[in-house]
């Protein structure tokens, strides 16, 4: 329970105007509910002429302490009513009472209206900033811990367990705030009328609670396990969307669908004994209520029809009428009995990504690169994502301004790792890269990435407009900008073909284009950036020779003023690099121009051969 409260107090406080709204609205409810109840003890006696008692006016200053005053409150009431009875009949008094009860009943749930819709700016504002929380912080994570993590599961995160939280946690604060103030007043009203009565029915009570909390104590562990099932379902849908084109090709339909129907199927037992749980929570509290009204019905009726009986017979009903109200509040601690847990074990799923450490951070004092003005510095650097396994070791290399590097070598060499150290997508483990001769550690990120483009093998592109994709990252960019740096891209034909030029959104990853379209609009989205560090990541090892010719054409434009990595399996892209580093296992075994490395009659020269047979 300490927990939940944490939680409340870590997504409500913000919201607590609308708090202190729903307790004015949820105490002038109960006040209304109580008075408009009262008003059933004149109309039993009316009806069933079982007062005979000749009220006298009290003048309220002659009341002395709480009590009196209440006495005397009841007393004038009485009066007023018998005297409208003597002037006007009992049939009228009985109409006019039932008009006063319409009317206290319309303004007490015209509160508990007003009560709900308070409560609305707080769930909506609790979700969306839960949220947000949750969204900014997988833009802060490194790209390390999305290698350990599935979409799907992430994806279910943010989706089921945020709405897990909103049902179950959130709507229970409503029933929080509402029940208690009920609980005390009504309970106030009961002790005022029997205090005997009132006794009795304490030590009953909570047997209500105490049974329901022994039912629902696996509650949690189920919900918990049931919400992994449901991230396990979400990372196969997701899997199944990104892979359709290999799924059909291979003929594995079947396959996929017996692996989606087991986890369906656990998923479907598991969430079928939670459900179960849960719907056992209203009818046993229905069962229980009754057996607590019994009991007191028997008890109190034992005392009315005593010779000395405490109360009288309408006023008795009176209070029955008040227990069973009292009861469905009881009833509604113990549903959130059962929600809290479910929301809980939500909460515990969302926390393990609000909890996430993130290594890759600015440190203290971390100041901002100053532009890009002579060399990039690899100085005996080693890295390892497992500390069994080494990727990097022992690399020394200088990138000097203006030159471009090409990086080459067999898969798993270590070539993409190399290049992602110097964003700062992940730190070394030993040496130390320096931009400028300052250490990349020294400096900011955000200033360290404002100087680098990306132009990656697979265009990452978004579910938007030309214009934007162009434009992304890039604040205040014109129409005259990005048209003039799709026109250096080869872009500015193929987007002018489509019915809305740069307005046309490009679908799903850009699905509505070819490869080369696709990957002109990343070289145009470079271009705009107008960085001074530019990275290639096989810009162009996926395309045909027609787009090849088109993309490169762009490259050595976007190359030209720029210092340039580029990564490269085709060894013809990079022939008129200033320099080529040769990869094998994690270190540089050779270096230096195509014509230099080939007269070596080394590992270079092997790859060429490979790629000319």
């Amino acid at each position: 329970m300490r927990q939940f409260w944490k939680i409340l107090k870590r997504y409500v406080a913000p919201y607590g105007k609308y708090l202190w709204g729903s307790v004015a609205m949820n105490m002038l409810s109960a006040i209304f509910n109580i008075f408009s109840f009262s008003l059933i003890i004149p109309m039993l006696n009316i009806l069933f002429r079982i007062n005979d008692t000749d009220y006298m006016y009290m003048p309220m200053d002659q009341a002395q302490g709480m009590m009196e005053k209440i006495d005397a409150l009841a007393n004038n009431a009485n009066w007023m009513i018998s005297c409208f009875i003597e002037q006007h009949g009992a049939s009228m008094t009985l109409l006019l009472l039932c008009a006063f009860l319409s009317v206290t009943t319309l303004i007490k749930t015209a509160c508990y209206f007003g009560a709900a819709a308070v409560m609305v700016p707080i769930r909506t504002g609790v979700v969306k900033d839960l949220r947000m929380q949750l969204y900014d912080k997988i833009l802060g994570l490194p790209l390390g811990y999305f290698s350990q993590e599935r979409k799907g599961d992430l994806i279910a995160r943010m989706s089921g367990d945020v709405n897990e939280v909103e049902f179950s946690i959130i709507s229970v604060l409503e029933m929080l705030i509402k029940n208690p103030i009920l609980i005390v007043c009504y309970f106030s009203v009961l002790l005022f009328i029997s205090w005997e009565l009132t006794l009795f029915t304490i030590l009953v009570v909570p047997l209500l609670g105490w049974f329901m909390g022994v039912i629902g104590k696996t509650l949690k562990r189920s919900s918990l396990e049931a919400q992994e099932l449901w991230s396990d379902t979400m990372s196969q849908v997701e899997e199944t969307l990104g892979g359709l084109r290999v799924i059909k090709a291979f003929i594995a339909e079947g396959t996929m669908s017996r692996r989606f129907d087991r986890v369906t199927g656990d998923l479907r037992r598991k969430t079928g004994r939670v459900s179960t749980r849960q719907a056992l929570a209203h009818p046993m509290s229905e069962f229980l209520g009754t057996v607590l009204i019994a009991i007191v019905l028997w008890f109190g009726g034992t005392l009315i029809i005593s010779d000395n009986a405490p109360l009288s017979a309408s006023t008795f009903i009176y209070y029955m009428v008040i227990l069973y109200s009292i009861l469905n509040p009881i009833k509604d601690f113990s549903k959130a009995g059962y929600s809290i847990p479910k929301g809980m074990a939500s909460m515990e799923r969302i926390d393990k990504i609000l909890n996430a450490e993130n290594p890759i951070t600015d440190k203290a004092g971390a100041v901002d690169a100053e532009g890009f003005s002579d060399s990039i510095c690899f100085e005996n650097v080693d890295f390892s994502y497992d500390p069994s396994k080494p990727v990097l070791k022992g690399i020394d290399l200088k990138i000097e301004k203006g030159r471009s590097v090409a990086i080459v070598g067999e898969s798993g060499a270590g070539k993409s790792t190399l290049v992602d150290l110097i964003p700062r997508f992940y730190d070394v483990t030993g040496g130390r890269i320096s931009l400028d001769g300052k250490d990349l550690r020294d400096l900011t990120m955000k200033s360290i990435r404002g100087l680098i483009g990306y132009v990656n093998q697979e265009p990452i592109l978004f579910n938007d407009t030309i214009f934007n994709n162009i434009a992304f990252g890039t604040k205040g960019a014109t129409m005259e900008q990005v048209v003039a740096a799709a026109k250096i891209a080869n872009a500015h034909e193929f987007i002018m073909e489509k019915e809305e030029g740069y307005m046309t959104n490009i679908g799903d990853r850009g699905m509505k284009l070819s490869g080369g379209q696709r990957q002109r609009l990343s070289i145009a989205r470079a271009i705009l950036k107008n960085p001074p560090i530019l990275i290639l990541d096989e810009a162009t090892a996926s395309l045909d020779t027609e787009s090849e010719r088109l993309v490169q054409e762009a490259l050595d434009r976007l190359m030209s003023s720029r210092t340039t990595i580029a990564i490269a399996h085709r060894l013809s892209t990079i022939k008129n690099s200033d320099e080529i580093i040769v990869m094998q296992e994690g270190r540089i075994v050779e270096r230096g121009r195509h014509d230099e490395l080939v007269n070596k009659n080394g590992y270079y020269k092997k790859l060429e051969d490979m790629q000319s047979l």
